[in-house]
């Protein structure tokens, strides 16, 4: 590894390797944590990658601890790559006032807006500069990445994949938020990073980039859980939005929904495996 990333600790799991790492990201103009699980495949050359990004207040440590990913991923030969949710102690103004804006919630967008436009980069930190550390540093396999997130996590997920269709070849996401530009976290989070130009918003919105996606058709299919008995489903996340918007675009979606099921990684953990191979399976080239 090289000597810009250094490494926090390291824990033997399932015949492979947790790690945290910190390395200063110029991006972020900061300090990023973020968390890798190697399996053991990758002893033998390079394996499949997937970007696991995690929800509002979640940290690096959120998907490696909760979603229980990793005994199957050993099994696959995946390796998990999970980055924090935003920048980290910068004594920004404001940001640890609410924590649904500002510290751990980055909303996986490049902010425009002052002060957060200077560290506030979390597109492109994910999209191009921890993906090139990864690749240098970890037995990445480029050519198969893949992406998937829960909540916050999720429309990161949904709209980094589909705006970065040569990067990520498959998406899934737990309980998105679908639809932020019609949602109280969303507008929250556009608004104050964004400003108040709403033509800027849509490149955000997974939703809105659905309805209008090129040679929809031949997309990869997108894999979306749901729980019915998920307290933020009608106000926040908003599914329904992004399905009426794949219906109309072409694009195939999966959206399974179940019943009972609430926002949690109780649910995540339930999910976790059909989420792994569906990505397999198109990384591979089924």
């Amino acid at each position: 590894m090289t000597q810009a990333l250094e490494s926090i600790s390291a824990h033997r799991c399932f015949g492979g390797t947790v790690g945290f790492f910190r390395h200063a990201a110029a991006s972020t103009a900061c300090a990023m944590r973020f968390a890798v699980f190697t399996p053991p495949a990758a002893a033998h050359g390079p394996v499949p990658v997937l970007y696991c990004l995690a929800g509002l207040t979640c940290t690096e440590e959120t998907f490696m601890v909760k979603a229980g990913a990793q005994r199957a991923a050993a099994q696959l030969g995946l390796m998990l790559v999970a980055p924090d949710t935003s920048p980290r102690g910068l004594r920004l103004p404001g940001e640890t006032d609410a924590w649904d804006f500002g510290a751990g919630a980055g909303f996986y967008l490049d902010a425009t807006e002052a002060p957060w436009s200077a560290h506030y980069r979390m597109y492109t930190y994910v999209t191009q500069e921890l993906r090139a550390l990864v690749n240098t540093n970890f037995p990445a396999d480029p050519r198969r990445t893949g992406i998937l997130g829960h909540s916050m996590g999720g429309h990161g997920a949904l709209t980094l994949g589909l705006r970065n269709p040569a990067i990520y070849r498959s998406i899934s996401a737990f309980a998105p938020i679908c639809a932020p530009r019609r949602c109280p976290w969303g507008r929250k989070a556009l608004g104050g990073y964004l400003g108040e130009d709403q033509g800027q918003w849509a490149d955000y919105d997974a939703t809105e980039l659905a309805a209008r996606v090129p040679d929809a058709a031949r997309r990869p299919p997108i894999l979306v859980d749901q729980g019915l008995a998920d307290p933020y489903l009608t106000e926040q996340l908003r599914p329904d939005l992004l399905e009426a918007a794949c219906r109309r675009s072409g694009l195939n979606l999966m959206l399974r929904r179940h019943e009972g099921y609430d926002h949690g990684y109780y649910f995540i953990a339930g999910v976790i495996e059909d989420h792994l191979h569906h990505h397999l399976r198109i990384l591979n080239g089924a």
